[in-house]
């Protein structure tokens, strides 16, 4: 596995997101999740990546006990400031001692003393960025955490952040049918030395060609939720995936495996995070680092996917809201 770089953290060009390990895309197997976190560092895809947010904290548990005696190959990520309201809709909270207790409250879930790359999960309107951020680097220089991160925030947030302090990474969403970093916060992150991590990048499964009807979610699935996964979006999506699929065929790879090699074509400074709970997913997508696509292939996948034509926003109208604030 390559590297890349997030600032100055050195991590693999290919990470792995957590979230679908504890309950929220259907029901996952706690055993094959750890066996897949093990199966990652073999790999040397070693950016593991958690939220306090996932599953009320139950992620950073079973992703602690994963690394219980692997701790020296993993670069852990972590975050915290998403939150759900009293009324159940999602917010934010940002204030100092919030940063500093919830740092302290995954360390503990985590069982490590240091968290690698620690993320600013929502923005928080209400407390200017400085002052969250000015908490992070309390924390860094106690030896709490290594580097800081953003996620899902504007350009002038992510400005204010890294003139407060250096801001090793963004996270946001970026995949074919998700391309609006591309305007702005893909060449603000190149000029600022920022690295770039793409979640995501596989559209929630949808660009991995397997999801063509709501028959393919459980109905405890999170995604029947999102407004691209809803019945009359996804059929007009689907339509999407039929140029995908041939163009993986003609590079002999899957169709996931094409739309992680087109997020790595797009700059150094990208890491793509895909996300999976078993390792025959996990295997197939650390082998895209090796990919080249044609130059051909890619422009095919651009005329495709271009910018806007997903049917349906990525995220209902309220979450919706707490993006890029």
């Amino acid at each position: 596995m390559n590297r890349r770089r997030l600032g100055d953290l050195e991590v693999s060009a290919i990470g792995l997101g957590c979230m679908s390990m504890t309950p929220i895309y259907g029901t996952p197997d706690e055993g094959e999740a750890i066996a897949t976190i093990h199966r990652a560092l073999e790999l040397g895809v070693d950016l593991i990546d958690t939220s306090d947010a996932y599953n009320a904290g139950k992620n950073e548990e079973l992703v602690g006990r994963a690394l219980k005696d692997r701790r020296d190959k993993a670069v852990i990520a972590t975050k915290f400031g998403n939150i759900r309201l009293p009324d159940g809709k999602p917010g934010a909270k940002g204030d100092p001692d919030y940063a500093r207790a919830c740092c302290e409250a995954s360390l503990a879930r985590l069982g490590v003393d240091t968290i690698d790359l620690f993320y600013v999960h929502r923005i928080d309107p209400a407390v200017p960025i400085e002052d969250t951020v000015g908490a992070l680097a309390d924390l860094k220089a106690e030896g709490k955490i290594r580097h800081i991160g953003l996620s899902e925030a504007s350009p002038e947030t992510l400005k204010r952040a890294h003139a407060t302090h250096p801001v090793a990474a963004l996270q946001t969403e970026y995949s074919l049918w998700t391309r609006d970093a591309e305007d702005d916060l893909l060449p603000l992150c190149a000029e600022l030395g920022v690295g770039y991590v793409a979640y995501s990048p596989l559209g929630r499964g949808f660009l991995t060609g397997t999801i063509t009807g709501l028959d393919a979610l459980e109905e405890t699935d999170r995604r029947r939720q999102h407004p691209r996964f809803a019945e009359e979006n996804l059929a007009q999506n689907v339509r999407l995936l039929d140029t995908l699929t041939g163009l993986a065929a003609k590079e002999g790879c899957t169709p996931a495996q094409l739309a992680l090699a087109w997020v790595l074509s797009r700059g150094d400074h990208i890491v793509p995070l895909p996300g999976t709970k078993q390792r025959k997913w996990l295997e197939a997508n650390a082998a895209a680092e090796e990919l080249t696509p044609s130059a051909e292939t890619l422009a095919a996948l651009e005329e495709a996917f271009r910018p806007g034509v997903a049917a349906g926003t990525r995220y209902p109208a309220g979450q919706m809201a707490s993006l890029r604030v």
